[in-house]
């Protein structure tokens, strides 16, 4: 837990993050990519701080990895490279810089750790989980495997190290589809997002899919009856939503795909109206991007990745805080399995 006033009181003795109106606008272009979801006098707060970090990561030989779900003025102030799990899971391995840090939740740290394990990874709130990763253990794997015995466990990467470890191979919404149909085997056991698993169940009939009943708190609280109730009040408007949504809520979408499936169906279709069903920060990032699109309807907030803010980043690569350790013989196994998610989709071309 932080104590935000101390925090606030160590950075001002070493950075001017006094907000200033000068300073936003000598920084107008990175301003350019979220000015249609900040205020310009957000951005004036906003704009010492990315300076800060902009500047300490030079100095550290950092990048920063951003989610998707990470508010605008990370997603687009601070981070170098920004994407779904994949994505990042992908960039951690490529990148030569001597400190990662990671914008995102802890999961996501951890596999940076696990692939690049001479590095160090740094997490800006440790505190910042994640729900679906919570609801399942190595145990639990464990136990899956009793049920199913010889069927091979393909789990979601949003799970700790441990689980990950106690797995065969790991997968991403975007390509859980591809890798359950590529595996050997006629039953594949899918841990922890029951609904991912539904949904991966019917776009693949051919295998038989189980799965452990875990959700996450973002899209299980969408109802397929939301959906029909704002298509009454708000007609001609694109729905589109994430397969960690209930089955039925998918199916009363007009598109259900990973994050960077739904960035690519709303820049190819370029809706006049669009609603994204998923985490808020998703339609916020690539607003700027598509001016031509208006976002609309509510959203559900996920509070673990709204932990990670400027000042906590800031506090974390000038204080070289929150470094992310895994155990060795734990990393060695789960970088198995998401090395073999990621040699996989090279192969199969996703």
């Amino acid at each position: 837990m932080f104590d935000l006033p101390a925090l606030r009181a160590e950075l001002s003795e070493k950075y001017d993050l006094t907000p200033s109106p000068k300073l936003a606008e000598e920084m107008s272009d990175i301003y350019a990519r979220m000015s249609r979801v900040v205020t310009p006098a957000d951005w004036i707060i906003y704009a010492p701080y990315v300076k800060a970090i902009n500047d300490l990561k030079a100095k550290r030989n950092a990048v920063i990895l951003g989610h998707n779900y990470m508010t605008p003025e990370i997603y687009h102030g601070i981070s170098d490279f920004g994407g779904d799990s994949l994505q990042l899971a992908i960039k951690a391995t490529e990148v030569e810089a001597d400190v990662i840090v990671q914008c995102g939740v802890h999961f996501m740290a951890e596999t940076s750790k696990i692939l690049s394990p001479s590095k160090t990874v740094l997490m800006p709130d440790m505190d910042a989980g994640c729900s679906l990763a919570e609801s399942i253990t190595a145990e639990g794997v464990e136990e899956m495997r009793r049920r199913y015995p010889g069927a091979p466990v393909v789990t979601y990467v949003n799970t700790t190290a441990e689980v990950k470890a106690a797995s065969d191979i790991c997968c991403t919404s975007s390509n859980a589809a591809q890798i359950v149909a590529a595996l050997d085997a006629d039953t594949i056991i899918m841990t922890p997002d029951q609904y991912l698993a539904q949904n991966i169940a019917r776009d693949v009939p051919q295998k038989n899919i189980v799965w452990w009943e875990g959700s996450c708190i973002v899209h299980e609280q969408y109802s397929a009856q939301d959906l029909r109730d704002f298509r009454e009040w708000n007609p001609g408007t694109r729905l589109i939503a994430h397969p960690e949504c209930p089955p039925d809520v998918c199916d009363e979408a007009d598109y259900s795909g990973s994050t960077s499936g739904i960035i690519k169906y709303v820049t190819d279709e370029k809706p006049e109206k669009a609603l994204l069903i998923t985490e808020c920060s998703m339609a916020s990032n690539i607003a700027d991007q598509l001016p031509e699109v208006d976002f609309v309807g509510p959203c559900n907030m996920c509070p673990y990745m709204k932990k990670i803010t400027l000042e906590k980043v800031l506090y974390s690569l000038d204080t070289m805080t929150g470094q992310i350790e895994v155990d060795p013989t734990v990393a060695e196994k789960a970088r198995l399995a998401v090395e073999r998610m990621i040699d996989l989709s090279r192969k199969l071309g996703i």
